[in-house]
């Protein structure tokens, strides 16, 4: 008794941490500092893009070697989560009503982000007077709806590509790439046909259940090490780009930004608020995901992590969640592929002197709403601003202008996709009677990587299976 009660008091009486302080929030925030702060001291300490020294080197490394973590698993996840998520619907009921209801809501709230994105545009005039050289180029794909459709159809069953390039020694590398919008055919392509096929496609179900686990353990494990692809990834946005290029298209940014914020503050705690559900509980409950997606710059990599806090902090069922999170990971952009596109084509107009009419700004909603598919949960939105530049008419080079501080908006952008993926399940599954409230409502630590299923969970998914 007594060695046990010494033992208790020295326990009390060691430093300890703060329980928050070894959160994965926590973590987080303080890589974001860290990185903040190298990158600055590697800014003026002479780190250019060209020629990074050797702070400036290593955030680059870090960063892009946690990116290329996080890209490795893309492919894998992109098939095995979309047909586990069709084929997750025969153990849900109303399964047709819930998938309508899902591509609605994500519609709908694309439709108010993109309105938000035209009216920052036209009120703020962001690419008026910027005083910046009009004569940058752009060199990549031209978007169009005809190389759009075109693009839909595999050339391939997993969607690569390779190209080769000759480099100044005379020597060729190859380089492999995969287009998501094609993988994604493909992966809906199967998942339907498993459905349709029935009980023989239960073994390659399985087997895609199980391939799924396995990558989303690993996945897993490079989530876990993010602070420190954290510190890489802000450290170098800051290192190469400085406050000097942020400052130069300031007003965009500012725009930008304004239209994140109104949407992801404004927006989406309005129709948590209608649906009768608490703000409060839905921003602790999906704060993991919104963060883990700010620094990584990609809703695919933060999918598992989504799936997780939609389904153990919000109480959306697993059967639905299955189904409606890897979806809305793929297609469900507003940052990416609603406000962005809006502000930076009316930007580009602004800019090059050219007047948009309403039908041109009805097209811009038209081409954000059902163009999203085109970002597919990749970092980035180049494709979609290309989509909508070429769509409206308006010039290519407008998208070399923006370049530069892709980095730095794409942060806040992918932040409200990932936002949107976990918010549209839960208000369906509000509005369906399915979403487990008592859950919705339960304190939230923010600690989402705990392996035990709670007992409202268990009771839940068996409740549903049972539906």
């Amino acid at each position: 008794m007594s060695n046990q009660t010494t033992s208790s008091t020295a326990g009390r009486s060691g430093f300890q941490l703060p329980r928050w302080a070894g959160s994965f929030g926590f973590q987080i925030i303080a890589a974001l500092i860290v990185g903040l702060g190298l990158g600055l001291l590697a800014k003026y300490t002479g780190s250019t893009k060209t020629n990074p020294n050797g702070l400036g080197a290593t955030l680059q490394t870090i960063g892009s070697s946690y990116v290329s973590l996080l890209q490795t698993a893309v492919v894998p996840l992109i098939f095995t989560a979309v047909v586990s998520s069709i084929s997750n619907l025969r153990e849900v009921s109303n399964a047709a009503r819930l998938a309508w209801n899902t591509l609605l809501w994500f519609a709908i709230t694309s439709l108010v982000a993109v309105l938000i994105g035209i009216g920052l545009g036209v009120l703020l005039q962001p690419g008026a007077n910027t005083g910046i050289a009009g004569d940058a180029e752009y060199d990549g794909k031209q978007g169009d709806w005809w190389a759009f459709l075109i693009g839909l159809f595999p050339k391939n069953f997993l969607g690569l590509g390779a190209s080769s390039t000759v480099t100044d020694s005379g020597a060729v590398t190859t380089s492999v790439s995969f287009n998501v919008l094609q993988i994604l055919v493909i992966a809906i392509a199967v998942g339907v046909a498993a459905l349709k096929v029935g009980k023989q496609a239960e073994p390659f179900l399985a087997l895609n259940a199980s391939a799924l686990a396995v990558i989303q353990k690993v996945l897993w494990w490079i989530i876990r090490i993010a602070p420190l692809g954290t510190v890489g990834l802000i450290g170098n946005a800051v290192a190469v780009y400085g406050w000097d290029t942020i400052g130069s298209l300031g007003k965009f940014t500012v725009a930008i930004y304004i239209g994140l914020a109104l949407v992801l503050f404004g927006v989406y705690p309005a129709l948590v608020r209608s649906h009768g559900l608490s703000v409060r509980q839905y921003f602790s409950g999906a704060w993991p995901a919104i963060q883990l997606a700010f620094v990584s710059r990609s809703s695919i990599g933060t999918l598992p992590l989504t799936q997780r806090v939609t389904e153990r902090n919000l109480g959306v069922p697993r059967g639905y969640a299955s189904f409606a999170v890897p979806l809305g990971a793929t297609t469900k952009m507003d940052g990416c592929a609603a406000i962005y596109p809006a502000v930076a084509a009316i930007f580009v107009a602004q800019f090059f002197g050219i007047q948009l009419d309403f039908s041109q700004y009805l097209l811009i909603a038209l081409v954000s709403v059902l163009g999203s598919a085109a970002t597919a949960g990749t970092t980035g939105a180049v494709v979609m601003l290309t989509l909508t530049l070429s769509t409206l008419g308006l010039p290519l080079a407008g998208v070399g202008l923006l370049l530069a501080i892709d980095p730095i908006l794409d942060m806040g952008r992918t932040a409200v996709n990932v936002a949107g993926q976990a918010l549209v399940p839960t208000i369906v599954a509000k509005r369906q009677g399915i979403l487990d409230e008592t859950l919705y409502n339960a304190p939230h630590t923010g600690e989402a990587f705990r392996e035990e299923e709670a007992p409202a969970a268990v009771e839940r998914e068996l409740a549903v299976s049972k539906a």
